[in-house]
């Protein structure tokens, strides 16, 4: 019963969720919302240009029931005189039509968004599945389309029913008026009827945007098992990821403990800790720590030390201060030149005297640690 618990999809959508439907097309949106905006734009268009249109109207019912004997009988004459009306009707209808064309844009934006997706427009043969499709045709999508569809044409022709039986007297009085009246009212009455249904589809657009989010966000749930599933997608396998870091440490590792022959002395704890040291005269400022490591690590590198005939100085105090303030390949702090200083000076005698024989040098001991720069392992 756990699984199947975790495998309902009760989780919101996750942003890359989100993201990858609108990557595909697939954004909230509502058709009513759309028509309304179309219609309330068509009669405000109506409404505003009522005069300019209904003049330019007359005009051309005017020019067009006007015409002498030779226009009647001449083809090429009133051909160009139809064009011309033609053009002047398109003209004056041109800013209903740009409103209309901003309206038709800006309504389906005003929910999704702008959205530009060619996998929208990709075939997608599952839709061609017979079975599936009587699934759809049944479904609580369906379902809700048909009671909107319905509710809507009765609220809509309820609402055009009462608009025209109420201007029934304006319309019958356009019939005894001439045109020059009668036009601009008539024009008047239509973006009228226009802004009233507009107005009905406000109603039914202030229901079916809430619906069209519900309705998609629904759709986008997760389960907890895609939750994790996407996860692993973004954020990588945890067990992959801890593989990918132990083999880097690895290769770091072994990268350092190649540095190790080639360094010049390696300060020990002498077992918890152990730091190796380089200096290049004339092409370092100050020795690098090429090097370190604690227990088995600082165990390895003592070994590797020892095989390649490598000093190696218990100095605790020095070990541990540059265990805890240097990282691999940093120079050593300013506070620890002297001591560092005194133990390379050691080493180079030891050179000497094991090349040349002697009085073997003294071990150093003591070196001088700031207080700023001492670690102990009660510390640690």
């Amino acid at each position: 019963m756990a699984e199947e618990s975790d495998l309902e999809k009760t989780e919101p959508a996750s942003p890359q969720r989100l993201e990858k439907a609108r990557e595909e097309g697939n954004v909230p949106r509502s058709r009513e919302l759309s028509t309304f905006v179309l219609l309330g734009a068509a009669g405000a268009g109506l409404w505003l240009t009522s005069g300019s249109l209904g003049a330019t109207m007359r005009g051309a019912l005017a020019q067009g029931l006007h015409f002498d004997r030779a226009t009647a009988f001449d083809p090429s004459h009133m051909l160009a005189r139809a064009g011309l009306m033609a053009f002047e009707s398109l003209l004056a209808l041109a800013p209903l039509f740009g409103l209309m064309m901003i309206a038709a844009v800006a309504g389906p934006l005003m929910l999704g968004g702008w959205l530009l997706s060619t996998k929208s427009l990709a075939p997608k043969f599952d839709k061609l599945d017979p079975i599936a499709g009587i699934g759809r045709m049944f479904s609580f999508q369906s379902l809700s389309e048909l009671i909107k569809a319905l509710a809507k044409s009765l609220l809509i022709g309820g609402v055009a029913w009462l608009v025209i039986m109420g201007n029934m007297d304006e319309v019958s009085a356009l019939m005894a008026q001439s045109e020059r009246s009668a036009l601009p009212k008539m024009i008047g009455l239509v973006a009228h009827n226009c802004v009233l249904i507009a107005a009905s589809l406000l109603l039914v657009a202030l229901i079916d945007v809430p619906f069209q989010l519900w309705s998609y966000y629904r759709k986008l749930r997760m389960s907890r098992e895609d939750l994790r599933q996407e996860h692993k997608e973004s954020e990588g396998d945890p067990h992959i990821k801890a593989q990918i870091r132990r083999q880097q440490q690895q290769m770091a590792r072994r990268r350092m403990m190649a540095e190790v022959p080639k360094a010049d002395i390696v300060v020990t704890n002498p077992t918890h800790f152990a730091v190796a040291l380089k200096y290049v005269d004339n092409e370092m400022r100050a020795p690098r720590v090429v090097a370190k490591g604690s227990d088995l690590v600082a165990a390895r590198i003592r070994e590797i030390a020892r095989e390649n005939k490598v000093a190696i100085l218990e100095a605790p105090p020095l070990t541990r201060a540059l265990f805890k303030h240097t990282k691999l390949g940093d120079e050593i702090p300013a506070g620890l030149y002297t001591a560092v200083a005194e133990v390379l000076a050691w080493v180079y005698q030891l050179k000497r005297w094991q090349a040349e024989g002697g009085e073997a040098p003294r071990t150093p001991s003591d070196l001088p640690i700031p207080k700023s720069l001492e670690y102990t392992l009660d510390a640690a």
